[in-house]
């Protein structure tokens, strides 16, 4: 049987239509590259033009930050700044490494490998996105990050993401892996008020970015994305969780072990206190403040980035300010007190800059060693009256000055033991020109012969102005001026029982004679500045000043231990001094002001009857020598 012919008629018509869909492929794909070449063309010439643009960036501002000056207590350890921006910059060794391989596990995990923008990371990121639905992944790299934390690029658009990889190229052209490292990480936000590693790691956990170990750094990197939103400070669960991610991705990039992660992942997030990052607003501030305006040239406080050295001592100025405060309070608490406390003023508006009408008290602490002031307050509350009675509180010296007398009349040749009548001053003892002088003893008693000494342990009036007397005014006078404790001490008997006025500060330095053996040391509180670039601005010279001899300041200090021990400071032991003290106690008349080393009111009237310095002014020493041992 004959084959159909209709069954031979699609093979013949076969090869013209393979050959015509051939030839509708090559135009498809010619016109493709067509379209490819000009898009490629197209784009090069858009991210030239970007990239052209991103070169009239200037990149030294990169390194260009707002940073505020630091304040260090006498250890080296952060202690406060100066106002703005809460930023301190350090150089990339400064930093922990493990932080640095925690950032790099978070935000880019290629960064060592990319030249600024990373393709496979975009790609990555694409497919994430569109499988996860909108916008879940970005592909930033670090320093297309830098490039906008840098520079005002704009909003979030395509044009911004543009100059931002242009400007991301051009800085990895021009910038060193460690440089865009070290910049990027002194530069971002941290939260809670701190820019930067540094201030970060200080904040949230009181120690140099450079000390920050796994679990830490792993916290810090965790917070970039969201700083607020993951901060331990604000939401503990959520930073442990971020935490423990950053850890999971280190372990999987071989940045450490399984048994690291392990470990730090169990360990507890610190409970860490909400951590004042503010400057601080107290005495020792205002005091340092004053300081730096005298040692520094006009216009370097506001270069900003100094790291200011000083003697402050953290702990022991807190503590300072809570024995002032408190023992004022029981002060007022005691039965018969005369005067308003400082409760009944609450709420009133008081003029800061002047006087309070409530008992107030100035206590200095320095260092016998070298002069350095560890801790000064000025007052019951800075934030009510921040008059620096520390400072610039003139008082009366009252008793605060016979140790002066004393090492004088030791000086001249008169022996501790030597007997010195306590009596009352007869007429004649003193010269005429000198008027009528008869002061009394402050308890009405008079005890005949004593040791010479026994006057300074117990605070004789009347056989300090025997002594006082056989000195000499003059030579007791020149000493007050040389110890720094009066400019124009009056030269008459009463400057044996410090008739004149003085203030803390100078009172106090001035006693640093006997604790060197006869050589002032001049208090400060600035040790050393240095500008943002290492520069030195100042340095201390502490200031040693000879004022009387050895042998005279060793039997004065012997006395004053006891004066503690058994004289009018023996209740020591009942506030709480543990160990050896030496001091002096001072009242002036009609108990305006009690010493030991200052409490009085502002505006002089009694602070109550018998308000001695070894009653009112001992306990706040014994709270601060205290402190001090801790």
């Amino acid at each position: 049987m004959p084959k159909p012919k209709s069954s031979q008629k699609p093979r013949r018509a076969a090869k013209p239509l393979i050959k015509e869909r051939r030839k509708k492929r090559h135009v498809l794909l010619v016109s493709l590259l067509k379209i490819g070449i000009v898009t490629a063309v197209l784009w090069s010439i858009v991210g030239a033009g970007y990239y052209g643009w991103a070169h009239l960036f200037d990149l030294t501002e990169i390194h260009e930050m707002d940073e505020r000056s630091v304040i260090y207590d006498h250890e080296g350890k952060y202690y406060s700044r100066l106002a703005g921006e809460n930023r301190v910059v350090v150089p990339f060794d400064n930093v922990s490494n493990d932080f640095y391989n925690a950032l790099i596990s978070r935000e880019d995990t290629r960064f060592y490998k990319h030249h600024g923008i990373d393709p496979i990371g975009i790609a990555r990121a694409v497919v994430r996105n569109l499988f996860l639905g909108g916008f879940r992944e970005g592909a930033s790299t670090i320093t297309q990050q830098l490039a906008r934390n840098s520079f005002p690029l704009g909003g979030k658009n395509l044009h911004r993401k543009l100059i931002e990889a242009a400007l991301a190229f051009r800085i990895e052209t021009e910038l060193t892996k460690e440089e865009i490292l070290k910049a990027y990480v002194n530069r971002i936000y941290f939260g809670s008020g701190t820019y930067g590693i540094e201030a970060s790691s200080q904040t949230y956990f009181g120690k140099p970015a450079s000390k920050l170990n796994l679990p830490e750094s792993a916290t810090l990197a965790g917070l970039i994305r969201s700083p607020n939103r993951f901060s331990p400070l604000n939401n503990p669960e959520g930073s442990l969780r971020e935490r423990n991610t950053v850890l999971g991705r280190m372990r999987d990039l071989g940045f450490i072990t399984t048994l690291q992660y392990d470990e730090a992942a169990a360990s507890p997030l610190l409970a860490m206190p909400r951590i004042k990052t503010s400057p601080e607003d107290n005495w020792a501030m205002d005091a340092i403040l004053r300081e730096l305006e005298l040692v520094l040239e006009s216009g370097q406080m506001n270069e900003g980035g100094l790291k200011i050295y000083t003697t402050i001592d953290g702990p022991l100025q807190a503590a300072a300010e809570l024995a002032v405060s408190d023992r004022l309070k029981a002060v007022e608490a005691q039965p018969g007190y005369p005067h308003k406390p400082m409760s009944h003023f609450e709420g009133a508006i008081l003029d800061g800059e002047k006087s309070a009408p409530y008992l107030q008290a100035a206590a200095i602490a320095l260092d016998n060693k070298s002069g350095g002031i560890r801790a000064i307050v000025g007052g019951r509350d800075y934030q009510n009256s921040k008059f620096h009675r520390a400072l610039f509180g003139k008082r009366q010296a009252g008793s605060v000055i016979k140790p002066f007398v004393y090492a004088c009349a030791f000086e001249s040749g008169i022996a501790s033991n030597e007997p010195v009548s306590d009596d009352r001053i007869k007429p004649g003892e003193i010269p005429r020109k000198f008027g009528s002088y008869d002061p009394a003893n402050s308890d009405g008693s008079y005890r005949g012969l004593q040791p010479a000494g026994e006057g300074l342990i117990d605070s004789r009036n009347t056989m300090t102005v025997r002594l006082g007397m056989r000195a000499g005014l003059d030579r007791i006078a020149n000493m007050v001026v040389k110890a720094g404790i009066a400019v124009d001490p009056p030269r008459f008997p009463a400057i044996c029982l410090g008739a004149f006025e003085t203030n803390l500060r100078d009172i106090t330095s001035a006693y640093t004679v006997f604790a060197t053996g006869g050589v002032k040391l001049q208090p400060y509180l600035i040790d050393r500045v240095f500008d943002a670039r290492g520069n030195v601005l100042y340095k201390s010279t502490r200031g040693r000043i000879p004022v009387m001899n050895p042998a005279a300041a060793r039997m004065t200090t012997s006395l004053l231990e006891d004066v503690v021990t058994r004289g009018t400071a023996a209740r020591a032991r009942e506030f709480g001094l543990t160990g050896k003290g030496g001091g002096k106690t001072g009242t002036t008349n009609n108990y305006l002001d009690a010493w030991f080393v200052g409490v009085g009111f502002d505006k002089p009237r009694p602070i109550r009857p018998g308000g001695y310095g070894g009653a009112l002014a001992l306990p706040i020493w014994v709270d601060i020598i205290e402190a001090a041992k801790r």
